[in-house]
């Protein structure tokens, strides 16, 4: 990629975060690419989809979080790793609102931008996952898609006005489901 087209990518990605921190995943389109100085068009060639612009958004945080996954699995407990990793991933969810949404459908839909990124996620936890129940700390009726879904719906959740202030809560209670005492 040319200088001065990285230039205007890296600035896109810059504006378009701080969108879709503030306004969710559905900020609009058209509102990023005047904000950034482009027109549409430029916005369109560089991200031909939403789902493209996310995963452009996402790849970096997506690669920390799995990453993060073997950093644990390395130094921690199984029961510790787990938890850590699935509070720290709940938590990174938490920061990119409505991104739940199309997570979910990417997952099934190998054709997603998001496809992926969302198994490499998932696998990621059920890494963790199987290794606390190899140790005995963790249901064995529980599976990665289960934790995967688990981060969405608490991402949801801290979505919800009437259920935000619960979050953390509603964390540790879905946390005993998940392990054993």
């Amino acid at each position: 990629m040319r200088a001065d087209a990285r230039k205007n990518y890296d600035h896109l990605l810059g504006v378009a975060r701080a969108a879709v921190l503030e306004h969710g995943a559905d900020a609009s389109l058209r509102d990023i690419a005047r904000q950034a100085g482009v027109g549409l068009g430029t916005l369109y060639r560089h991200f031909p989809t939403r789902e493209a612009l996310l995963e452009a958004l996402l790849h970096e945080g997506f690669a920390a979080v799995a990453e993060r996954a073997d950093e644990l699995a390395d130094s921690d407990g199984p029961r510790d790793a787990l938890v850590t990793w699935f509070r720290e991933c709940t938590r990174w969810t938490y920061e990119y609102r409505g991104v739940t949404t199309p997570m979910m459908a990417a997952i099934e839909d190998p054709e997603s931008a998001l496809h992926d990124s969302c198994v490499t996620l998932r696998a990621a936890g059920a890494r963790l996952l199987v290794r606390a129940q190899e140790a005995g700390v963790a249901r064995p009726e529980v599976d990665g898609t289960d934790l995967f879904a688990l981060i969405a719906a608490l991402a949801w959740l801290h979505d919800q006005p009437s259920t935000a202030a619960r979050a953390d809560h509603l964390f540790d209670v879905l946390t005993r489901a998940v392990l054993r005492d």
